[in-house]
């Protein structure tokens, strides 16, 4: 009986991580750029003596769907879609984190950045000096306009990268990283579209058909608890006589 409750336990608990995953993609539906996250678990023996036939469902780091999203027009100059594959480099430390989302501003210090971090270019952190205007090709070349000037000046290029969707990982900032922590590889491949954002890649109805089935699991691993409490007081009352 212990056995019989300590699997649908371990099975509710891992059913409870997965719920969270779900609940996190749909509070991000609407979030441009967002990519889901995957649920997933291993089994991990449980050690010390008379536990050998107990196995724990243990929750690893998430998965990422790097699925593209959908394009939305904004009209913003500084509004960016990817195109494809590929990803916009930004500084997250001292290291590299990666995203989809090409929401730009440039702050009062000149620097161009994404929700607060800066985005990498071939020679570190793009800072623009004193300009009239300021536009972004395709490719992510930035050019300006110097103040008082009528000729545009190339000032760095954007890092854009791509990696395999099982390098990936997301940090405490919902920002992709590798794995390993290293940086990505640049691509000279990866194309930017300027006025458009790229939507959210998670489905809200598969999101929900989802959570309602894991509901009705994690209710059927409650009752399997509950009937091996009532297996474990009718063995007692037996042995009791």
């Amino acid at each position: 009986m212990d056995r019989l409750g300590y699997t649908a336990m371990t099975a509710a608990s891992r059913t409870m991580s997965a719920l969270g995953v779900r609940a996190n993609n749909l509070a991000n539906v609407n979030t441009p750029g967002f990519r889901a996250d995957m649920e997933r678990a291993e089994t991990v023996d449980v050690q010390g003596y008379g536990y050998d036939s107990r196995h724990l469902a243990l929750p690893q780091n998430s998965g990422v769907n790097m699925t593209a999203g959908t394009m939305a027009a904004t009209g913003r100059d500084l509004d960016f879609a990817i195109r494809g594959e590929g990803m916009i480099a930004l500084q997250d430390g001292n290291g590299e984190a990666y995203t989809r989302q090409g929401n730009m501003l440039v702050d009062e210090q000149g620097r161009l950045t994404i929700n607060g971090r800066q985005v990498l270019g071939e020679g570190g952190p793009i800072v623009l000096p004193e300009y009239d205007s300021v536009a972004i090709g395709n490719d992510g070349t930035v050019s300006i306009m110097p103040r008082g000037d009528f000729v545009m000046a190339e000032v760095d290029r954007i890092k854009l990268v791509d990696a395999p969707a099982a390098d990936l990982v997301k940090n405490q900032a919902g920002l992709l990283v590798r794995k390993d922590g290293q940086p990505a590889e640049p691509r000279d491949d990866v194309r930017l579209v300027s006025g458009h954002l790229e939507t959210s890649n998670v489905s809200a109805i598969d999101q929900l058909t989802a959570t309602m089935s894991l509901n009705r699991l994690f209710e059927t691993q409650v009752k399997m608890m509950k009937a091996a409490e009532d297996l474990s007081e009718a063995g007692t009352r037996l042995i009791r006589g």
